[in-house]
């Protein structure tokens, strides 16, 4: 199994307190939960008390979530920031994207196990983050120290994604799954994993990557799930300047920031059949071009991807291509 970091501090703000007592219930088990019913209560909270992660909704009385976060993110960097809204308006998104650094832009209504695996992530980050500045003091060491406690970072990440650190029964169906991912982890090529939601697809993607040849490039995930097409396209390809409103610095894209290593593209079977097309063409060339930019550039990248459909029905019903 993963190693685990302590007990992370989540701190939702919602202005309905039916949806605070939800968030609570089932987050609680895992996560110390604070509640706060306006940004007020919240920026009181987090002037009190180290907190990891702050959910908020966007849509609230005073404030939206997204101008929270970015007095957030001005006083907090270090702390992970999400959207929880009903809405999907692309510019709220850009602009959490661009001014508040927002980790996840989660759309009610949201699946418990989708929450919970998402703030699992966020607050990992958050940990990881920690570890690498405590890591960024100790650079008056020497070169050979520098490089021996960087080698034993990438050796304690690998084993936490090692085969044998999944936990599962002695005659597991899942041994099977594991001796199998462990021979293609070293292969490059394209995996897809399927299976229902919160049954480890994303472990098993680390797995693949922390096991192949690229185990010491970067592993990016983009969850693909409930995003409209020109946000994706920008997260993915990146932009430039000014390509569209709210696009106020330079983008790099995710495969561009994956380059030698691997991306994870979650709930790959939720993208539109229009999107499906600019995803085909990635894939096929090997190369991108952000929104705005006459440049194309090359890409080495491993893809990994999952859904919790049947994607050969989608094809049967023509919902999604046969190639891709």
């Amino acid at each position: 199994m993963m190693q685990s970091y302590p007990r992370a501090t989540v701190l939702c703000i919602d202005d309905e307190i039916r949806s605070l007592e939800t968030l609570e219930r089932t987050l609680d088990e895992e996560f110390d939960v604070l509640t706060a019913s306006s940004t007020e209560q919240a920026w009181q909270l987090l002037e009190q008390q180290r907190v990891h992660a702050v959910l908020c909704d966007q849509r609230m009385p005073g404030e939206t979530g997204v101008e929270f976060l970015i007095r957030v993110r001005e006083r907090w960097p270090q702390t992970a920031r999400l959207i929880l809204s009903g809405y999907t308006d692309s510019e709220d998104i850009i602009r959490g994207l661009n001014e508040a650094g927002i980790f996840q832009y989660l759309t009610k209504p949201w699946h418990p196990d989708h929450l919970l695996l998402t703030l699992r992530n966020a607050c990992r980050m958050v940990a990881l983050q920690s570890e690498n500045e405590l890591l960024a003091t100790e650079m008056r060491l020497t070169t050979p120290q520098v490089e021996s406690q960087l080698q034993a970072k990438k050796a304690r990440l690998r084993q936490r994604f090692d085969f044998s650190e999944i936990l599962r029964a002695k005659d597991s169906p899942l041994n099977a799954l594991c001796h199998q991912v462990a021979q293609v982890a070293p292969y490059d090529i394209s995996v897809l994993v399927t299976g229902p939601s919160g049954s480890g697809k994303e472990l098993f993607a680390r797995a693949l990557h922390y096991n192949s040849l690229r185990a010491d490039k970067p592993f990016v995930v983009e969850n693909c799930g409930a995003m409209p097409d020109e946000l994706l396209a920008s997260e993915l390809f990146g932009h430039r300047k000014g390509a569209f409103t709210g696009a106020i610095n330079d983008h790099v894209g995710l495969f561009e920031q994956a380059d030698g290593g691997t991306i994870f593209l979650d709930e790959i079977g939720e993208i539109s059949p229009a999107f499906q097309v600019k995803l085909l063409r990635v894939l096929q060339e090997r190369e991108v071009r952000r929104i705005g930019d006459a440049q194309r550039r090359p890409i080495d990248v491993r893809v990994i991807a999952s859904t919790n459909r049947s994607l050969e029905d989608e094809v049967r019903a023509g919902r999604f291509r046969e190639d891709l």
